[in-house]
């Protein structure tokens, strides 16, 4: 099976599970030539059936195809379909794309006997092998997101590369934090013309200078300093910058349902998540850091004290730390309760805040929990939510696709948080580079109604921190 290919391009290999994980993945290699062995489609095949999101992300794989080789002769198959037949590239640019070439015919190269038997995995390594030897002049390289098949490619000197297509960014260090350190002289650079004024009992500062380029809305900048100047880009032209003097609920007297922040990060949390001009929140940090008790906290606060919304939702991605338990019986909320321990800790937590008898204290937790409903994700497509709080928990899990899935559900007055940790993702295939939390904290942090922190220091207790740390 001697292939029609440009010296110039390379020719890549891929395996099952990128194409599993990103259904588009056959349109973000430019204009180099893509290969699909025949095994390749037989797992496709039998991965298709159910209501998986990989089973879906097979079928839409499948559709692609089919609209590709639409009128294809076996001539035309063998010559390659040129993937600028359909229009499905990220930017439409696709008229350089490379082509798209199906094994055929059979391809035979020998491994070596220290691979034996007839894995999928094997297969597809003797076809890079046997298009090496048949191209010796295109750079052959096979794509996937199994490491052990790239391990093994290795050791029979087949370049191997992953998937790096649906990364966020190359070096999570990189991720926006929504908070900046501001220099001591930051006044004496940026204040020479400031202007400054007073609106509802809020300060606002207008000012430019070199620094205002680089801020976004809604970023937490403060001066480490005897002054504890803390405030919020509240608008930002390049030009010049609106900030205001971020509210400080460390003080007991401005606490929000019984709690107050314990740091810097936490009091900007309460600040942007009781704004209710920020319609979208993201909290990153490590476990206790207070991630979960602050949004719920403000939630609370806005629903049942303010009456901003009509009740407060919260879901979370189900995947099992260990083994998974089984089927549970119930309801959608008695199902979910096993995975909502986080909401039930914190409940009580707040609940212990407000000195009220055990009495009081239990009609307060019957009235909190008619206001808050708890909702799997499995039964969000199709729905509007309306004057809701929705918590997002354990974000990290979910994909890009996913997270546009939840997010684009938000109707008029809705107010969305998503909450999570990178350094614990529990998904197959997902990595701290290319979470949908990331992709979304990334997108939307030039929105004017989102905000973004990144919770550093834990608040759990000196067992949890030491563990966090040394561990």
């Amino acid at each position: 099976m001697n292939l029609p290919l440009d010296p110039k391009k390379k020719l890549f290999v891929l395996d099952t599970n990128v194409l599993m994980h990103d259904p588009t993945a056959i349109f973000r290699f430019q204009e180099h030539n893509l290969f699909i062995p025949m095994i390749v489609l037989e797992e496709l095949d039998h991965g298709k059936k159910g209501l998986s999101e990989v089973a879906r992300n097979v079928r839409q794989v499948s559709r692609f195809l089919d609209e590709l080789i639409q009128g294809a002769t076996f001539q035309t198959l063998s010559e390659g379909l040129p993937l600028s037949r359909i229009e499905h590239t990220p930017d439409n640019e696709n008229k350089t794309a490379g082509r798209l070439f199906f094994q055929t015919s059979q391809l035979s190269s020998m491994l070596p006997e220290s691979m034996p038997g007839h894995l999928a995995d094997n297969s597809i390594l003797a076809i890079v092998l046997a298009l090496s030897k048949q191209h010796p002049d295109i750079r052959v390289c096979l794509v996937s997101k199994d490491i052990n098949l790239r391990i093994k490619a290795a050791t029979l000197a087949l370049h191997a590369e992953d998937y790096h297509n649906d990364q966020t960014l190359d070096d999570i260090n990189l991720l926006y934090s929504g908070s900046s350190a501001l220099d001591d002289d930051f006044w004496e650079k940026h204040g020479s013309q400031m202007e400054s004024w007073q609106q509802l009992g809020r300060t606002f500062y207008k000012l430019q200078g070199p620094l205002v380029v680089g801020w976004y809305p809604n970023q937490y900048l403060f001066i480490e300093n005897e002054s504890n100047f803390e405030a919020i880009v509240r608008s930002c032209d390049g030009k010049t910058a609106v900030l205001e003097l971020a509210r400080d609920f460390r003080n007991s007297h401005n606490n929000v349902w019984g709690i107050t922040a314990k740091n810097r990060e936490q009091n900007f949390a309460l600040n942007v998540l009781l704004d209710p001009e920020i319609d979208f929140v993201t909290l990153l940090g490590t476990a206790g850091t207070g991630k979960t008790l602050l949004a719920l906290a403000a939630g609370l606060t806005l629903t049942l004290e303010n009456k901003i919304y009509n009740e407060i939702i919260m879901t979370r991605e189900t995947m099992p730390v260990g083994e998974d338990i089984g089927f549970l019986p119930g309801t959608e909320e008695e199902k979910m309760a096993p995975w909502m321990g986080a909401l039930m800790d914190n409940l009580e937590l707040l609940g212990s805040q407000s000195g009220q008898t055990d009495w009081q204290q239990g009609v307060s937790n019957n009235l909190i929990m008619n206001r808050i409903k708890i909702r799997s994700l499995n039964f969000m497509r199709g729905r509007t939510f309306l004057n809701r709080y929705l918590i997002i928990d354990e974000a990290q899990n979910l994909t890009s696709k996913q997270m546009k899935t939840l997010i684009t559900r938000a109707g008029p007055g809705t107010k969305i948080i998503c909450i999570g940790n990178l350094s614990q993702i529990d998904t197959p295939y997902l990595t701290a580079t290319t979470s949908g939390l990331t992709y979304i904290v990334d997108r939307f942090k030039t929105w004017p109604h989102g905000a973004h922190i990144t919770l550093k220091q834990g608040e759990r207790s000196r067992l949890a921190d030491y563990a966090s740390e040394i561990l």
